[in-house]
């Protein structure tokens, strides 16, 4: 079985439609795609209206979380969406996107970048407005050469020039609201340092004890050392280890099943889940 565990669509920030997006996953040789996209349960129905024969699909989302002034992302696998209490919070992180979005255009304005918010608006389209889809207008106006070059501290990432915070939940109530609507959670790229700043490893172990279920260990930022020694943390911890691409259509290198997880540890993620179930793919 070929698992990818960590997708984005056009409901956040990635550039397929969550139709597309399965499709291409069938294409691509996938057995099983999770649909995890930002702070939003909006590609769901989608995804399933179209779901091909043969492929299975995972509801998820990457929950928005930030720890002692650190940015990170939680994914959070197969809970229920309907779950008042994490829904309410989930809503209150995307209405928080616009002002966000709108503060970092006018910190570029203030840098000398001809960007507008309409230009943004306009990539950003029905998904919820995130960095992405400004680094996407930079890289229009020639600004970056590329999406990920715009994730520098001369621009967009943690500590850029032109970063501004949003609302973020503390990942350990993120993990309480999940677990409550019968989910279950992996930290998302940990140690991926070229971002920003990381939580240490203490932190992670916090996490853990809280009731954190795995981390995302391989993944595209995260080079052969990290993995290891990520395995080596989750080991001593008890955590489960995905492997994901982090797939968000052209906006980004990486493809389809770049990464993948080891099936027991997708079989490990069903079992524990109570708030939803994987999709079975009926040629949608």
């Amino acid at each position: 079985m070929r698992i990818d565990l960590h997708t984005h669509s056009t409901a956040s920030d990635g550039t397929d439609t969550p139709a597309e997006l399965v499709r291409n996953a069938a294409a691509a040789g996938l057995d099983v795609v999770a649909l995890t996209d930002h702070d939003t349960v909006g590609g769901y129905a989608e995804a399933r209206a179209a779901l091909p024969e043969g492929l299975t699909l995972v509801t998820g989302a990457e929950l928005s979380c930030r720890l002692d002034g650190v940015s990170l992302h939680m994914l959070a696998y197969l809970f229920d969406p309907e779950e008042p209490e994490l829904a309410r919070e989930r809503e209150l992180v995307r209405d928080d996107r616009v002002p966000r979005a709108r503060a970092m255009v006018g910190k570029l304005r203030e840098l000398g970048v001809p960007v507008t918010w309409e230009q943004v608006a306009r990539i950003a389209g029905d998904g919820a407005v995130g960095r992405p889809h400004i680094a996407t207008a930079l890289v229009e106006l020639g600004v970056v050469g590329s999406v990920s070059d715009a994730f520098t501290s001369e621009w967009l990432a943690n500590d850029g020039r032109a970063y501004v915070e949003k609302h973020e939940l503390d990942p350990f109530d993120a993990i309480r609201l999940v677990k409550a609507a019968g989910g279950v959670t992996v930290f998302a790229h940990p140690l991926a340092v070229k971002r920003g700043s990381c939580v240490s490893e203490g932190a992670i172990a916090e996490l853990a004890a809280a009731g954190l279920d795995g981390i995302e260990v391989d993944h595209m930022d995260h080079d052969d050392p990290t993995r290891a020694r990520l395995r080596g943390l989750a080991a001593d911890l008890g955590l489960l280890t995905t492997g994901s691409s982090d797939y968000h259509g052209s906006r980004k290198t990486c493809g389809l099943g770049d990464c993948t997880t080891d099936p027991e540890i997708y079989g490990e993620i069903v079992r524990r889940a109570t708030g939803a179930f994987p999709v079975p793919g009926a040629g949608g």
